[in-house]
């Protein structure tokens, strides 16, 4: 659809460039949030990288969280009002949240935090994004067509490795405009994360289980993103594709915004000194979340080393440590973290334009590589800079479950398994700086897994008879009788209650996915 946008300057605002220099001017922000993908396949980036003083980061810990998060917006100067920011930012967080700290932060020993990204509508750190992102979209659009620069409405075409999707049919269920489908991996997410979408309700959503693992539903979202003839057939019907995944510089903003506002609660609790480094360690499969911290580092958070945690699914572990990414003969694993169960990695594009000096030709080179030779090494002078700033390791089934275990013994906190390979990375790679660990997930996302490591069973074993029988939600109950833990948040309590809506499957085929797409579409104007 970038042929419908005027591309004209808008004054003062940032501008933002693509990751494989195929466009030829830069466009604004609400352009880029519409778009999702610039043509040619790169990811957006910003011009201009905002700075912020360490006394207006420390600030930010006086205010409350959706204030922070405007002020990051408007520190990157995107092309929307104030007044329209704050208050699109105080609908994005508010009573949505099971608390008024937004992402609150709980302290282990041993100089480990937890920052907690999981108290939004859908109990995993997408809804920091995905609560944020529908507002600024339909803003974007809304502004678009005001100037008369777009007359389509949206599908937001989504793959999930589990959590996206749902949190992307929660945020734009409703919304005006824009309608919603997901494709996830029939097999490869938990009972629970299925659940959550099938039963999602509203009148503009769809879901797809799509036979294969995540890559094969990211592959095909990206084909289909690629396929002008679909994209001629949807403008027929007044319709365009975007995106919600993290390909989508609207959903990694917002991700930005919690590191810096982690850095400032650090120091306001006391944890921190002001100035000091604070190292980051996060669960990362598609590299966003990671990405967001790198770049709340560049606008001047004092974040030290970025440790990369990896599960089996190790090509970032791997990437990090050698400069060479290759999946060309790697085993696809599944493990007790199936959002990280990802061989490609999409946000990596726009961290190596950035540690190239943005050298879009590098990076059209290295993707054209992955894609036909299924890896690609760096130059010696990019890899050294992602040494510079990253360390990387990557943890066992059974060392997951391990430590899922190892710390509700000693320390009353009970963890998902992504947030277990993120503290066992943590503590493999812990200097001495203290580490802020992503926390990703609520454990009753995952609680086979969560009641293997509880029970010292084997990652992959059979559940016992009797606890195999048992919904997710039931057994979700029974961990919680076990371990005093009923914090479990209604949304994932009462699946059981709720109508599987979603059933079909699809095979891996594009002709047969856009064809599911195209009639879904269809119902939107019916």
């Amino acid at each position: 659809m970038s042929d419908l946008l005027d591309r004209a300057a808008h004054a003062g605002a940032n501008r933002y460039l693509d990751t494989r220099g195929n466009i030829t001017d830069a466009v604004t922000f609400t352009e880029a949030v519409i778009d999702g993908l610039a043509s040619g396949g790169g990811l957006f980036v910003p011009e201009q990288i905002p700075q912020l003083t360490l006394d207006e980061i420390i600030g930010l810990a006086d205010v409350p969280y959706p204030v922070r998060a405007a002020t990051i917006y408007k520190a990157f100067n995107i092309d929307l009002p104030d007044d329209q920011i704050n208050a699109l930012m105080h609908a994005s967080y508010g009573r949505n949240f099971d608390t008024p700290e937004i992402c609150p932060i709980h302290h282990l020993d041993e100089g480990i935090s937890m920052l907690e990204l999981w108290h939004g509508p859908t109990s995993a750190f997408k809804d920091m994004a995905l609560q944020c992102l529908p507002n600024f979209f339909g803003a974007s659009a809304a502004k678009l067509k005001g100037e008369g620069k777009l007359d389509k409405d949206f599908c937001i075409l989504v793959a999930t490795s589990g959590d996206t999707g749902k949190a992307a049919l929660e945020g734009f269920k409703g919304v005006d405009g824009v309608c919603v489908g997901v494709l996830y991996p029939d097999g490869g997410v938990s009972d629970i994360q299925r659940k959550q979408m099938i039963t999602t309700t509203g009148n503009n959503v769809h879901v797809w289980a799509m036979r294969g693992n995540f890559d094969d539903c990211q592959t095909m979202v990206k084909r289909i993103f690629a396929d002008d003839a679909f994209a001629d057939q949807l403008a027929q019907e007044g319709y365009a594709l975007s995106s919600a995944n993290s390909i989508n510089w609207g959903r990694l903003l917002p991700q930005i915004v919690y590191y810096v506002s982690g850095y400032a609660c650090m120091v306001r609790s006391g944890a921190l000194q002001a100035g000091d480094e604070l190292d980051v360690c996060v669960p990362t499969g598609n590299f966003g979340n990671i990405l967001a911290a790198w770049y709340a580092k560049q606008m001047g958070t004092p974040l030290g080393t970025l440790m990369c945690a990896s599960n089996e699914n190790r090509v970032l572990t791997d990437f990090i440590n050698t400069g060479t990414y290759d999946i060309s003969s790697r085993a696809f694993v599944l493990t007790p973290s199936p959002s990280m169960d990802i061989l490609v990695s999409s946000n990596l594009e726009r961290q190596l334009f950035e540690l190239t000096g943005r050298n879009g030709n590098a990076i059209s080179q290295w993707m054209a590589d992955l894609n036909d030779k299924r890896a690609f090494q760096v130059d010696r002078d990019t890899f050294a800079r992602i040494r510079a700033t990253f360390l990387s390791d990557s943890i066992t089934n059974a060392e997951c479950l391990r430590t899922i275990k190892e710390v509700f013994e000693a320390q009353d906190y009970l963890m998902d398994p992504h947030t277990a390979v993120a503290y066992a990375t943590a503590q493999n790679l812990k200097g001495e700086n203290p580490v802020l660990v992503a926390s990703t997930a609520h454990w009753a996302k995952f609680g086979g897994n969560v009641y293997r490591a509880l029970h010292d069973m084997e990652p992959g074993e059979a559940l016992p008879q009797d606890i195999a029988a048992l919904t997710g939600c039931q057994l979700n109950q029974r961990i919680a009788d076990e371990t005093g833990k009923h914090d479990i948040p209604a949304g994932l309590a009462d699946l059981d209650a709720m109508e599987a809506r979603f059933t079909e499957v699809l095979d891996a085929d594009e002709p047969r996915t856009e064809s599911a797409v195209a009639d879904f579409i269809r119902t939107q104007k019916s």
